[in-house]
């Protein structure tokens, strides 16, 4: 992590921790004026941007990255971010983080330096009155519950594995912000780290999925039995899955485009014709490709799926319609 002289990396990110939500409250912030208000210079909240946009929520496709618009950066020192939204909420620590938060500063408190012990004491103690104060209080450290706490998705899920039956959800895909409703065929559930996902065939889209339990808004138990009943539940511990349905796409690139490559994480790429590269994107969401590929035009094409590229076209020639009248551009 690059800063500057007399800043630590604890420093920035404190400051990418306030720089977020201030900048989303605002819409649009010159860059010199992010610097004053946060005692730095115009060069250091830049690295500190480029440092943004290769962060963002899980799965970590392009579409669930911080959005920074670096041509407005480069060209006016004007800063504008999106798709950063979950950042402008207060943070909130789970029963477990809290908890392990009070054991660890317990411990410290006695080994710190003398002039750190009154700081960890006070943080210490507004932790353990959020959390009423007696030790027993601390795992229920947590002002909202956690979606698996008050959801009766679970018990519907596991019906549905012990029964061998189709199971209709609700989930919602943080990538597009949707909530789409399927029909899946549930094998099992399995435990990633912190994470429940269910292992299921997924009728809608046709493939397997994993998807995390804590999105499913809705669970109902169908009637009709799953379509394989040998199926067995995939091991998903190896990290390998997502739990974003993704389509893979093939771009072409001119050299002012090619700027994609370091910006987006490309799972292949390879030379074109006339100094173009050609690489290829994991999504989740198609209008995410066809804002990208408005904000690359004239400097990329679309190569694959003929789909998206028809769409886009489409798209495209709807929104230049919206320029003209009576057949005279304006």
């Amino acid at each position: 992590m690059t800063t500057s002289p007399g800043d630590t990396a604890p420093d920035q990110v404190a400051r990418l921790l306030a720089l977020v939500p201030y900048l989303l409250a605002r819409g649009e912030v010159r860059l010199d004026d992010a610097a004053a208000h946060f005692g730095t210079d115009a060069d250091q909240i830049e690295r500190d941007l480029r440092l943004l946009f290769m962060t963002g929520i899980s799965p970590g496709l392009p579409g669930d990255l911080i959005e920074v618009d670096l041509e407005a950066l480069e060209g006016d020192r004007v800063i504008r971010v999106d798709n950063a939204d979950y950042l402008a909420r207060p943070v909130r620590f789970s029963p477990a983080e809290a908890t392990a938060l009070v054991v660890a500063l317990r411990t410290m408190v006695e080994a710190a330096p003398h002039e750190a012990r009154d700081v960890i004491a006070r943080t210490l103690t507004k932790l353990e009155q959020a959390a009423g104060a007696e030790d027993e209080g601390l795992l229920r450290l947590h002002v909202t519950p956690t979606p698996l706490e008050t959801s009766a998705v679970l018990p519907v899920l596991e019906a549905a594995i012990a029964h061998g039956t189709q199971a209709e959800i609700t989930y919602h895909v943080p990538s597009r912000d949707e909530a789409s409703r399927r029909v899946v065929d549930p094998r099992g559930l399995a435990r990633v780290e912190e994470v429940l996902y269910l292992d299921a065939w997924c009728h809608t889209a046709e493939g397997d999925r994993a998807f995390r339990v804590d999105r499913i808004l809705s669970a109902h138990e169908l009637d009709t039995p799953v379509a394989d009943p040998g199926a067995r539940a995939r091991d998903l511990t190896g990290g390998w899955f997502t739990d974003a349905e993704t389509t893979t796409v093939t771009l072409r690139l001119a050299p002012p485009a090619r700027w994609v490559v370091e910006y987006y994480p490309v799972t292949g790429q390879r030379p074109g014709p006339d100094d173009t590269v050609d690489v290829e994107l994991e999504v989740a969401s198609e209008q995410w490709v066809q804002s990208l590929l408005l904000r690359l035009a004239p400097h990329a094409t679309l190569l694959a799926p003929a789909a998206y590229a028809t769409a886009f076209t489409e798209a495209a020639r709807a929104t230049l319609r919206l320029y003209q009248v009576d057949g005279v551009d304006s």
